[in-house]
């Protein structure tokens, strides 16, 4: 059911979602200092091609200078990322198929919103 479902997901909004993602990470790679922001929304591209079967969960090891940099990327990224979340997952839920997808959507927008503390696992 998770291959389906991520199948149906890359056609439909992953590949979409993750391009936005990987634009994301090159503006922040070109500037030498938001780097770690280009890694985070790298990481958070792989798991919008195929978010079925994984998770994502808080790092423990993660402090202040996470929070700060959550911050610094919602008001230039995370923001625009969400609402994209929002205006798929709305569209996918238009349609009983579409339903599952569009939950997932919403389920990204948290960590669209703050990448940085997170981790992205798989499920058992």
């Amino acid at each position: 059911m998770r291959l389906i479902l991520n199948v149906i997901w890359l056609v439909l909004c992953g590949l979409w979602m993750a391009l936005g993602y990987i634009v994301a990470g090159v503006i922040c790679c070109i500037l030498i200092v938001t780097i770690p922001f280009g890694l985070a929304s790298f990481r958070i591209a792989a798991y919008a091609l195929w978010p079925f079967g994984r998770t994502v969960v808080d790092r423990r090891d993660s402090g202040a200078a996470s929070t700060i940099g959550n911050v610094i990327w919602f008001l230039f990224a995370g923001l625009w990322l969400a609402i994209g979340h929002v205006l798929t997952g709305v569209a996918l839920c238009i349609t009983i198929i579409g339903i599952p997808l569009g939950v997932a959507n919403f389920k990204m927008i948290p960590v669209s919103l703050m990448p940085l503390g997170k981790e992205i696992v798989e499920l058992p």
